[in-house]
């Protein structure tokens, strides 16, 4: 009987036991439970997930930091206080110099010191500082500048430099992690994190300057001190230079713009090989397609921009693109607003062959263009010697600082020499340096070249020759 009695006890145990398992082994597991409350029918779902389910963004941020710098920037000026001693009796004091102060970021992007950052950053720069993250700090020198994309090339004498490498911009896509890193608020080596917002985008510009623009819009915080900064992807590359943010209080309020890789790196490239920038233009003039433009032009797709107007000479009329026709594609890449058109035609050189898709009559055509620089009102660089454009038949290339110090003037474009071509016959001869053009100040060939594109019938011409003889032309177009 005793025996029996030990038999079932055992038997009960085992078979407590394997309940209890399968209870447990077919019941919510410890990472995915949800409990219930005797007094609240709610149901409260704890989840717990995989480190690899989030992005990890240490490497890059690790890696990337170590290639963005601190710029620094002076520039030098005079005081016009006076005081009313002064007025009455001149004080025979010469003024003190003022200097403004700047700060800026910028991106090693070579082992042997070449620096990307803004153009905003050192433009009107008389010393520039680097201080690298390591604490090292370096004189660096200007080797160019593109206010049209607002990218600048800065070169300090170090060797053996960390540096990023340029991933492509193109491959980015909408909700992509980026990080961007700067010194914002003089707050150095900032690492902030958002995702890709939206591409090729533009903004206005306030101050009818000549742009380029088709920034990469992201959700990462920018402030002050981050222009020149980068834009990288989870990898490590770097895919845009930080420029400006949206904002009505001059701090970030939830969008930034970068300047994509695929334009800096052209414009680097540029500048390193030619000493200037190299921009070719299709010579179209274009407008972004919505529902009201395609049931006025009787379009059956709001995809493409439709092209207004064709420059005279370019390369669209040689090619034989028309007014009226829809602008698709730009060598396979589809092209769906102005600045994205921008953004493809500006990564090419004078000579550059592309293929163009256009929509004409609803069917669908591609086109081979030959880019060229030469169109009336564009400067094309003479490859040969460094930053001399040729235009209108003359050699122009931006006053040197012993020039302008001479004159006492602040900026200007040098007249290096006269072909035949609209300056000769305005009568303008070498040596002459422009400083405004239809009365707006001109401190660059590309700002020149902006305010011709801009004008219908006729330019002012002002300047100064070297004996200090301040000359006004007129010249037709």
């Amino acid at each position: 009987m005793k025996k029996n009695f030990y038999f079932y006890l055992f038997l009960t145990v085992i078979v407590s036991g394997i309940t209890s398992y399968g209870v447990a082994s077919y019941g919510p597991s410890k990472a995915n439970k949800s409990y219930f409350y005797d007094r609240d029918t709610s149901s409260f779902h704890n989840t717990s997930y995989s480190a690899q389910t989030f992005p990890d963004f240490t490497f890059a941020a690790e890696n990337a930091v170590k290639a963005v710098v601190h710029v620094k920037v002076v520039k030098k000026g005079t005081s016009e206080a006076y005081s009313i001693f002064d007025f009455f009796f001149g004080s025979g004091r010469p003024q003190e110099p003022l200097a403004q102060f700047g700060a800026g970021s910028g991106v090693i992007i070579t082992t042997d010191g070449f620096i990307i950052t803004n153009n905003h950053v050192i433009d009107g720069a008389d010393e520039i500082e680097v201080v690298l993250e390591n604490n090292q700090n370096f004189p660096a020198k200007i080797v160019g500048a593109d206010p049209a994309t607002d990218i600048a090339l800065l070169k300090i004498e170090a060797q053996n430099l960390p540096f990023l490498k340029f991933g492509n911009s193109d491959a980015l896509r909408l909700g992509e992690w980026v990080l961007a890193i700067g010194n914002p608020y003089n707050l150095r080596s900032t690492i902030t994190a958002g995702i890709v917002s939206a591409k090729a985008r533009s903004m206005p510009s306030m101050d009818g300057d000549f742009k380029i623009e088709a920034f990469i819009q992201t959700d990462a915080a920018v402030n002050a001190g981050n222009s020149g900064g980068a834009l990288i992807n989870t990898n490590g590359e770097l895919v845009g230079i930080n420029t400006a943010i949206a904002s009505r209080n001059g701090s970030f309020t939830g969008y930034s713009f970068a300047v994509p890789t695929t334009i800096a790196k052209k414009v680097v490239d540029d500048i390193i090989d030619f000493g200037s920038v190299q921009r070719v233009m299709l010579g179209i003039s274009m407008q972004d397609i919505d529902g009201d433009l395609a049931q006025e032009k009787g379009l059956d797709q709001t995809r493409g921009v439709y092209i207004v107007d064709i420059v005279k000479g370019s390369p669209a009329q040689k090619s034989g693109i028309k007014q009226g026709d829809v602008l698709t594609a730009i060598n396979g890449v589809n092209v769906n607003s102005s600045p994205s058109v921008q953004e493809q035609i500006n990564r090419f050189r004078p000579k550059d062959k592309i293929v163009v898709q256009i929509m004409r009559g609803g069917k669908q055509k591609e086109i081979s263009v030959v880019l060229d620089g030469a169109v009336a009102g564009t400067a094309m660089l003479k490859g040969e010697k460094e930053g001399v454009f040729e235009f209108y038949g003359a050699e122009l290339k931006e006053a040197s600082k012993q020039n302008l110090n001479k004159l006492k003037l602040n900026a200007g474009i040098e007249v290096l020499n006269v072909g035949e071509g609209k300056f000769k016959e305005s009568g303008i001869e070498p040596g002459f340096i422009i400083t405004h053009l239809n009365q707006i100040p001109v401190k660059n060939v590309q700002e020149l070249q902006s305010i011709v594109q801009k004008s219908r019938r006729s330019l002012l011409i002002e300047g100064v020759y070297p004996n200090g003889k301040v000359v006004y032309y007129g010249m037709g177009l």
